[in-house]
């Protein structure tokens, strides 16, 4: 008997989520099929140039633009970002450093301030 392995795939949309990539600026040939779980993987291990150019230079999506600002995803909408982000904004926006990013900054360090000493709470009682 033999064994057959199904192959996974999923919709281009999920595979740029986990490529960290804006999907819009992704190729036409990636929006438009599907994506395999080999094929992700060889995207990962040996990304092509459109995905090396996506990573680099953007537009990044906002999970992205947040991680690279320091703020949460929820910051950005209260700031007004709601569109995807050059790196090239994401770096005019630090040196800027607008009143509702340096708030927002403010409030995440609170949140991973308060994280951190609930764990160290939490390790003590165990």
């Amino acid at each position: 008997m033999t064994s057959h392995q199904s192959t996974q795939s999923m919709k281009p949309a999920t595979a740029a989520k986990k490529l960290g990539v804006y999907l819009e600026a992704t190729p036409a040939e990636f929006r438009e099929g599907v994506v395999t779980r080999a094929e992700l993987n060889a995207l990962q291990a040996e990304p092509p140039q459109w995905l090396q150019d996506l990573r680099r230079n953007g537009p990044h999506p906002r999970p992205v633009v947040a991680q690279k600002l320091g703020v949460s995803i929820a910051g950005l909408a209260r700031g007004g970002v709601t569109e995807a982000l050059t790196t090239e904004q994401i770096e005019a926006l630090k040196q800027e450093q607008p009143e509702w990013l340096q708030k927002e900054r403010a409030t995440q360090a609170e949140v991973r301030k308060e994280a951190a000493r609930l764990k160290a709470r939490d390790a003590e009682r165990s």
